[in-house]
């Protein structure tokens, strides 16, 4: 997987965030509150998220404008990008020792209550 570009991950964040349907409009203006954009520019990436498969569209009941909404989550997201990276490694068992020694106390007691919850849905 590759990693979103800087405009597709602004797009996405804000439509992470807000856990809703948006048009671009929507995500121009908001943008637009740190940084001037185009619209069109806006509307190209997230038609190029929709045709990567990144993005949902709908038609809005009133209006002619797209409403878009994520196809995955940004834990989902995450994770794949987290897969690639073990894929890089020859010896993913001692990448995940690197990558679990790098991370924080509440980072490693929040892995274990995953790796848990993971065996529990195992066994049922």
């Amino acid at each position: 997987m590759r990693r979103l570009g800087d405009l597709e991950a602004e797009i996405m964040d804000r439509l992470w965030t807000w856990n809703r349907p948006a048009t671009v409009r929507e995500v121009v203006d908001d943008l637009d509150k740190t940084r001037p954009i185009a619209y069109t520019t806006v509307m190209t990436v997230a038609n190029i998220l929709y045709t990567k498969g990144w993005l949902l569209r709908t038609k809005q009941e009133r209006g002619r404008a797209w409403l878009y909404s994520p196809v995955r989550s940004r834990e989902a997201y995450a994770a794949a990008l987290m897969e690639d990276g073990l894929d890089e490694s020859k010896d993913r068992s001692a990448a995940l020792v690197h990558f679990v020694e790098n991370m924080s106390e509440d980072e490693v007691a929040a892995l274990r209550k995953a790796l848990q919850n993971v065996g529990r849905q195992a066994k049922q």
